[in-house]
């Protein structure tokens, strides 16, 4: 039977209704994350190394994602608050929190957190912060082994140290002196290192572990000196400090950056966030700009960087074992 007009528009009409069909996925697909803002939660508070690290990355990512990024700094509890506001978030890829080692710490060390590890997403590693243990100007010792021989020449806990909070990698670095040199420096917590330099600045407080980018202006200015970094080895960003594990091999209290989201996010947005992530981390001056910082370049990816925090907690869980059998 020959066709008639209406069989060749029906033909048509049903042609096009499947190329429409077939387009659909392609169409969904160009939708790209984000459509809106994006929010990045800090759990530390405006001023220190974390924050000015975090307005650096979010002005880098509102430029790559064309969308506005937006910082919330929400400190306390040992970056407890901040972190559980990222776990209950939506888990759709549009509030991020920038988190430390913390998280691996809080993780092997305190059995009251309102979340588990499992509750977030890795997306990207960032690298690592240089900390050191920084002291006033007029501090009678120079380096850790003059520290050392000080603090065994007085009383028990007559000296003290501070730190930007219980459970961070600074108050760690500060129990693992104590043990490894058998001695009793004080430890003495903050809200955030900003409080803590004026404090020792002020004569108020001797020492404190810190990133040491965030103390910078007190070092250059020559209020504040320091006695040594706490990775393996020579920072290659500040290869003028010594490192403690000269004096006292095998101490190591590293402090690194990294972006999570919470569990639960499909896995096509954290691709795509962790793709955005990691082309901003992974520009060809970044290692300049976080060398600026104190920070060494260091970018991973989610699983990478899963893997990375496992290992961490493991590795937590192995120094801080020694600590917690002395309390």
């Amino acid at each position: 039977m020959p066709s008639t007009p209406f069989d060749r528009f029906t033909r048509r009409g049903a042609l096009a209704a499947l190329a429409g069909m077939a387009a659909a996925p392609a169409f969904a697909q160009a939708q790209k994350f984000p459509g809106r803002p994006v929010k990045i939660v800090l759990p530390q508070p405006p001023g220190g190394a974390a924050d000015r690290l975090a307005r650096v990355l979010g002005d880098r990512l509102e430029a790559h994602w064309k969308q506005p990024v937006v910082l919330e700094n929400k400190p306390g509890g040992g970056v407890v608050i901040g972190t559980q506001a990222v776990v209950r978030s939506p888990a759709d890829g549009y509030t991020i929190g920038l988190l430390g080692s913390s998280l691996s710490i809080n993780a092997v060390q305190r059995k009251d957190l309102p979340y588990d590890i499992k509750d977030l997403q890795p997306l990207a590693r960032v690298g690592y912060y240089t900390v050191a243990l920084v002291a006033a100007a007029n501090f009678p010792a120079n380096d850790i082994r003059e520290l050392i021989a000080m603090a065994k020449g007085k009383p028990a806990s007559t000296i003290s140290f501070g730190s930007n909070g219980i459970g961070t990698s600074a108050h760690v670095a500060g129990e693992m002196l104590n043990h490894m040199a058998g001695i009793e420096l004080q430890h003495v917590p903050y809200n955030g290192a900003a409080k803590m330099y004026t404090d020792i600045v002020g004569g108020v407080l001797p020492m404190g572990f810190s990133v040491v980018s965030s103390a910078e202006q007190f070092l250059k200015a020559g209020q504040m000196k320091v006695l040594g970094v706490t990775s393996a080895k020579r920072s290659p960003l500040f290869p003028q400090w010594p490192a403690i594990a000269e004096t006292l091999p095998g101490f190591e209290a590293v402090n690194w950056a990294g972006f999570c989201g919470p569990a639960g996010m499909p896995a096509d947005i954290t691709q795509q966030v962790s793709e955005g992530l990691l082309a901003v981390l992974k520009a060809e001056d970044m290692p300049k700009v976080l060398a600026a910082m104190g920070i060494e370049h260091g970018p991973q990816g989610p699983a990478e960087f899963g893997a990375f925090i496992q290992s961490e907690m493991k590795r937590f869980a192995a120094v801080t074992r020694p600590l917690a059998a002395q309390k």
